[in-house]
């Protein structure tokens, strides 16, 4: 792809979500989701691939099926009450109309087929970028009408992809159909926990992004998308590997590493709401999203490959260039529940 074209691109995404961020507008921050939409599909096309085209295509699909019910939403709204803004939602059948459109965007479930499909199609470097920056315009948009939604709606979908999420990625041996099932379960846990503490949330999506940015990037660079490849990226990258074990463990929110945090929290936080059997239930919902971690772990850390030639010549190949972010992420990724107190003081501001 022509440098100049990738730069506009990667402009736009940014431009999309930035302009769905400072909008209080329907008809601006529909269009700040559709730059971004436009942006990506280009990206993710780039390898010229059939897995490449479906996945494109269901993309497309979806992303415009969600605009479509945004936009008649928006326009229904402001039919019955004339306002255009995003904090005047009073219409509980246009509320909710919304929040599916924009859970359809995210991923969640019940209406989260199309998403591992779509980013085993991809390469890992896009991939991220659908797992990670994708979500982010969604969901503020999600955050601003979650005061005006129905509460038990809301709940049932969080607790929904909690439990899909962890179940899903059970007999995967793909990593990014894992990734993307991990995607589902995190996010299940920060919309259970937006109405009670919006804070709370968007402290959840940044370490979730943080985390899933250093596991994307760890696996690009050991050139690892199954379980099986990665029994031999020992042989590629073995500080690397060993700190994809610990990466994965924070992902499946395991102390004493980062991914605890946003789990400790919301638990607490849904007590202190008077629902401890939500916050049971979420709690053994964890323990699906641990067992498939941890047999990423037991490939990566407890098995020895057999030692033929194709799994044993990597370590003459030149190793990939180490850039900046990898230790940035990874670091943050293990390392950051001592700031617990610091970090949550600095998301209330």
């Amino acid at each position: 792809m022509n440098p100049y074209v990738f730069a506009m691109l990667v402009f736009n995404l940014g431009l999309g979500t930035t302009m769905t961020f400072a909008s209080s507008h329907w008809l601006l921050a529909w269009m700040g989701l559709e730059i971004n939409t436009l942006a990506i599909l280009p990206l993710m096309i780039k390898q010229h691939h059939p897995r490449a085209v479906e996945a494109t295509t269901k993309y497309f699909l979806t992303q415009a099926t969600a605009a479509a019910m945004i936009l008649f939403a928006a326009t229904s709204n402001a039919w019955l009450t004339g306002q255009w803004g995003i904090n005047h939602m009073t219409n509980p059948f246009i509320t909710t109309t919304v929040m599916l459109a924009l859970a359809l965007k995210l991923g969640l479930a019940p209406i989260h087929f199309w998403m591992p499909e779509v980013i085993q199609g991809l390469n890992l470097t896009t991939g991220l970028i659908l797992s990670t920056w994708q979500k982010l315009a969604p969901f503020i948009l999600l955050l601003q009408i979650s005061s005006s939604t129905n509460p038990l709606i809301i709940i049932t979908i969080g607790l929904l992809s909690t439990l899909i999420g962890g179940w899903g990625g059970l007999n995967q041996t793909q990593l990014r159909k894992i990734l993307a099932y991990s995607s589902i379960a995190h996010l299940g846990w920060m919309v259970m926990i937006m109405q009670f503490s919006p804070s709370l949330a968007m402290m959840s999506l940044m370490i979730y992004i943080v985390m899933t940015t250093s596991a994307f990037l760890t696996f690009k660079f050991s050139a690892s998308t199954t379980m099986t490849m990665l029994a031999t990226s020992w042989t590629k990258s073995p500080i690397i590997t060993s700190l994809a074990t610990l990466i994965l463990l924070s992902l499946a929110g395991l102390p004493p590493l980062t991914g605890f945090m946003p789990k400790w929290l919301i638990l607490q936080e849904l007590v202190k709401q008077e629902l401890p059997l939500l916050a049971f239930i979420a709690a053994m919902s964890a323990l699906l999203s641990l067992y498939f971690y941890l047999r990423l772990c037991y490939s990566m850390a407890l098995t020895s490959s057999p030692n033929i030639i194709t799994s044993s010549t990597p370590w003459r190949l030149p190793p990939s260039q180490i850039t900046m972010i990898i230790p940035l992420t990874i670091i943050s990724t293990l390392m950051l529940l001592p700031l617990t107190p610091a970090i949550m003081a600095l998301v209330s501001l």
